[in-house]
């Protein structure tokens, strides 16, 4: 006789669509998504939602632009990974979210922290090495941390933070706070145990978090057919009775929706979700990656899907004039120009420093 259906069995994980087959190559995933249409928002669409969407965009681009042009100039040192074409992906997600709530990314981390309420300034003054910086000019590029808005951290070690935000989200359950954590990580750190032990943690536990695959096609430089057997990062979700989805991250209204959808499910059941945003980065993996495993035609093609670019059409359908969106920018460009000067002329870290953040402590002695 058959068994009992179980808990796990009754409540089937669940997915946007169908989920594509290991057969069906993503090209026509794309063409299933139709990445290429700009049409008008949603009737319910608040237009100054969508410009303050477009803002932070434009924002993190620009920063991202004067980032590499300060690298260029020996002005930032160490590692730099721009999170240029991406954006939406930081935005969208962080827009469905509260304040209180928690965020932990890898080292592709300025807009992440920008996105969750961290000033330009600090955010360049930090690259700098300056004591005006996030974390006072010791953490740098890759580590960006601001507890007041709930951005805990960007971490160096591939898929080595995921099981940390599970600990975020165990403590958020364990208290009962009602915050959400998101985590977010490359389709390089799905192939990691780590990933798969964070997400059988979080499907056994019930917890409250949201695992979001950017999924940029490259894993450093290795093209994602070439590193994934199944080329569909939502079908890890099977494995652990998990909910599920996956999307282009071309429309930064779908994104906050989308995700929206899982972080409601976090707060309110108790229940992870992996999502998996298809995305793609208009430059390297680094500064120190010139890219050439992708052609330029590969690239220009993207670029024209932007969804920096698809934002702004949207809002000209709206309404919104060439006149304001110019004013807009101009805003932007200030702030920016803005959190440069104030990087450049910070003080650096004095020695005064030193020993309070090395040596402070219990295990100090």
């Amino acid at each position: 006789m058959p068994g009992k259906q179980t808990k796990q069995e009754a409540k089937k994980p669940s997915v946007h669509g169908e989920a594509s087959s290991p057969s069906i190559k993503d090209s026509q995933f794309a063409k299933q998504a139709g990445a290429d249409r700009v049409s008008l928002p949603r009737a319910d669409v608040d237009t100054d939602e969508l410009s303050r969407l477009y803002r932070q965009m434009q924002l993190i681009r620009r920063v991202e632009e004067e980032c590499a042009r300060a690298y260029a100039q020996g002005k930032i040192g160490g590692f730099l990974h721009l999170y240029i074409g991406q954006e939406s992906v930081g935005v969208g997600s962080i827009a469905a979210l509260r304040h209180d709530d928690y965020v932990v990314g890898t080292y592709r981390d300025h807009g992440i922290a920008m996105a969750k309420g961290m000033a330009a300034k600090q955010v360049m003054a930090e690259l700098f090495g300056k004591a005006t910086g996030c974390s006072q000019g010791l953490g740098g590029s890759m580590h960006l941390f601001d507890a007041k808005n709930g951005m805990l951290g960007g971490y160096g070690i591939v898929g080595g933070h995921i099981p940390l935000a599970v600990g975020c989200a165990f403590a958020s359950k364990y208290r009962g706070d009602g915050r959400v954590t998101l985590c977010y990580f490359g389709e390089g750190s799905v192939t990691i145990g780590s990933f798969h032990e964070a997400l059988s943690l979080a499907a056994l536990w019930h917890l409250p978090i949201v695992f979001i695959c950017e999924n940029n096609e490259y894993a450093m430089g290795t093209p994602l057919a070439r590193t994934l057997s199944v080329e569909d990062v939502s079908q890890k979700a099977l494995a652990y009775g998990m909910q599920r989805d996956r999307f282009f991250a071309r429309d930064v209204l779908e994104v906050k929706q989308r995700i929206g959808e899982a972080v409601e499910r976090a707060r309110t059941e108790s229940e992870p979700t992996l999502v998996e945003v298809r995305t793609y980065r208009f430059r390297g993996h680094s500064m120190s990656d010139p890219g050439k495993y992708r052609t330029a035609d590969e690239i220009e093609a993207q670029k024209k899907l932007d969804p920096l670019n698809r934002a702004r059409e949207q809002l000209k359908l709206l309404g919104r004039t060439e006149e304001q969106l110019a004013k807009l920018d101009e805003e932007i460009e200030a702030e920016v120009q803005e959190a440069v000067k104030f990087a450049e002329e910070s003080e650096e870290p004095g020695p005064e420093i030193l020993e309070p953040t090395t040596y402070s402590g219990p295990f100090a002695r």
